[in-house]
């Protein structure tokens, strides 16, 4: 019975943590796409999504950096960006979404 509640329990973690993962992609395409988008980001000076190009000058400063220029406002990217209930670690998964190329 013991090894029965284990498994039960383990399971039961496991299926928590997928129903709780963060899907970055989906994330981008509710939040960050506004602005970050490759047709967009030209005009209105943000970094293109998926351009290794436009992102390399921004990821020699750090993730830190990043996460504290998305988290506090930078420039024109007002504070928070437009993902209100983004942590910390799901602003790292966005960045690395958006500045990986497709």
């Amino acid at each position: 019975m013991t090894k029965f509640l284990a498994l039960l329990a383990v399971s039961a973690a496991a299926m928590s943590a997928n129903v709780n993962a963060f899907d970055a992609e989906a994330k981008f395409n509710t939040s960050c796409g506004a602005c970050h988008a490759p047709q967009v980001a030209p005009m209105i000076g943000s970094p293109a999504a998926f351009s290794a190009e436009a992102w390399a000058p921004r990821l020699e400063k750090g993730m830190d950096t990043l996460v504290s220029h998305v988290t506090n406002g930078f420039n024109a990217m007002p504070p928070r960006g437009l993902c209100m209930d983004c942590t910390a670690e799901d602003y790292k998964a966005l960045i690395t979404y958006m500045s990986t190329p497709k």
